[in-house]
């Protein structure tokens, strides 16, 4: 189905509830062209142009490239290690993007956040993006680097009993891809995911992908481009790894603890919600916040709103693979 067969559907605009914090946002956010991944992508590095860099002073940022898949580049990684006594859980970051875009820079600052907050090593990884580079390269080079990560825990301080993968949006579908991948070829065993605004579903069949062709940050028409992209052309008629698309996935048993955030104007809401629906059937501890008057990423901009999403993520993230408890004495 193409972009403007979604567009043409649906002429009425989405009638939006915003947060007041989040509302005077929405007419300066640029549209990510994702039809066009070029053009994406300068949009976005015209962005990263304007973001104020976090404070690194409680951590050491280092990058490295490491052996990527049997037969494929290495891959680049950063490394953001606390500057407190070891060792220390182990984070897997993996950026969004749409698959097509972004980079370490994308989400450096919440890099700098979670390693310096919850007190973790977190690893950012720089995966092959499509189409040059379709699924599956860039999940397989996302487990390389959990694979890099468990091998050399001793190395980087880590606590290999303490490990996690966190994404937003394709990267919160190629962390839960990675985890998927974990459980099935057993190891690295994994403590916690996290999936902020995820994708999760290729059929876009959810009420929220029916309806939100024209909402801030992402809409429908730019899922349409992006699994195009992704997957290639004729992916619907073509059967699709759960690898890719985590809902695909008949069985969710045995994968980690999982905090998952969606927003009530994403067309990625529903099949995020389904998701989590699916993992706590399947027996995982879930915790899930439905932000209300949010849109796409809206921790990301700097407010109120947002930086009481990352507060609850942080501390997500730090009781899962902070300090172990003490033994009772």
């Amino acid at each position: 189905m193409s972009d403007a067969t979604h567009r043409s559907a649906t002429p009425e605009p989405t009638r939006m509830r915003l947060r007041p914090d989040l509302a005077p946002l929405v007419d300066q956010i640029p549209y990510l062209d994702v039809a066009e991944p070029s053009v994406a992508r300068r949009t976005l590095k015209d962005l990263e142009a304007q973001w104020e860099p976090a404070d690194t002073s409680a951590i050491t940022v280092t990058e490295r490239l490491i052996p990527g898949p049997a037969g494929a580049p290495d891959v680049a990684v950063r490394v953001y290690t606390p500057r407190t006594e070891g060792p220390h859980g182990g984070l897997l970051w993996i950026h969004g993007g749409g698959f097509v875009m972004g980079s370490l820079e994308t989400e450096h600052n919440q890099c700098v956040w979670f390693s310096s907050r919850a007190n973790v090593v977190v690893v950012s990884v720089e995966y092959r993006l499509a189409p040059e580079n379709p699924f599956p390269a860039g999940a397989e080079d996302c487990y390389a680097a959990l694979e890099w990560l468990a091998a050399h825990a001793d190395e980087l301080g880590v606590d290999p009993a303490r490990l996690g993968v966190a994404g937003c949006s394709a990267g919160g579908a190629l962390s839960a891809s990675v985890a998927l991948m974990a459980r099935d070829r057993r190891g690295p065993e994994l403590a916690l995911q996290v999936l902020t605004f995820p994708v999760t579903d290729d059929r876009m069949d959810t009420p929220s992908a029916r309806s939100f062709h024209d909402t801030p940050v992402w809409s429908t028409p730019q899922s349409v481009s992006m699994w195009r992209h992704y997957l290639g052309e004729g992916h619907e008629q073509r059967e699709t790894s759960p690898y890719a698309a985590p809902n695909r996935a008949d069985d969710l048993s045995g994968l980690p603890a999982t905090h998952i955030v969606t927003a009530e104007y994403d067309p990625l809401r529903d099949e995020g919600l389904r998701y989590g629906q699916r993992l706590l059937e399947a027996g995982v501890p879930v915790t899930l916040h439905q932000w209300a008057g949010a849109f796409h990423i809206f921790d990301s901009f700097g407010t109120e709103s947002g930086q009481r999403s990352i507060d609850e993520l942080v501390l997500a993230v730090h009781e899962a693979l902070g300090e172990p408890a003490a033994e009772p004495s």
